[in-house]
């Protein structure tokens, strides 16, 4: 991975074409929530697609806690969506056959020069897509629980979100004088 991509450093901006034939900036896809960022091997990885199954199956608690998802995989169209289809994810995947990623990010996964895909790296991303941490996922075990992006989550959400104690005295007087600018998502 590139020496600038750790806590604290900006994540690229890439725009690439999603599973709908769209072509989406990651900013877009992530607005002002915080992100969870995943670059697949593809479609014929077992561990990703075990991977993206817990993320599917925890999308509903995710979606309410104003968290988005993506993908990025080297999959073309019909392989992109098929792999989104197989393991019921409701978020965004992004086609990067072109490698721009891969190559941008110094990801490639040498030791599979059959089906040439970056490595599996997911990532936590604060809004303007702030990288709050980085997982490699070459094994396994390396890539986030369920309760490691639960932790980070909620690290990143209490920093960004005004409204984290909404019984403090300042955020309660606020709302009662009709001002709602640091309640989320009250704006």
């Amino acid at each position: 991975m590139r020496a600038d991509i750790v806590p604290g450093g900006i994540f690229p901006d890439y725009e690439l074409t999603d599973h709908t034939r769209t072509r989406r900036k990651l900013s877009e896809l992530q607005g002002g929530d915080p992100l969870i960022l995943v670059l697949s091997r593809g479609h014929f990885c077992p561990k990703d697609h075990q991977q993206h199954l817990q993320l599917a199956a925890h999308h509903p608690e995710i979606r309410v806690s104003y968290t988005q998802v993506v993908t990025i995989a080297t999959d073309n169209q019909f392989e992109l969506n098929e792999f989104r289809d197989a393991v019921g994810a409701q978020w965004t995947f992004l086609s990067d056959v072109g490698r721009k990623v891969q190559q941008d990010l110094e990801i490639q996964e040498y030791t599979d020069p059959t089906h040439n895909p970056m490595v599996p790296y997911t990532l936590v991303l604060k809004p303007g897509l702030v990288v709050h941490s980085v997982y490699n996922g070459y094994w396994y075990w390396g890539r986030p629980s369920i309760e490691d992006l639960r932790r980070d989550l909620r690290d990143v959400t209490r920093e960004i979100r005004l409204d984290w104690d909404p019984t403090t005295p300042d955020l309660v007087a606020a709302w009662e004088a009709g001002d709602h600018s640091r309640h989320y998502p009250y704006k």
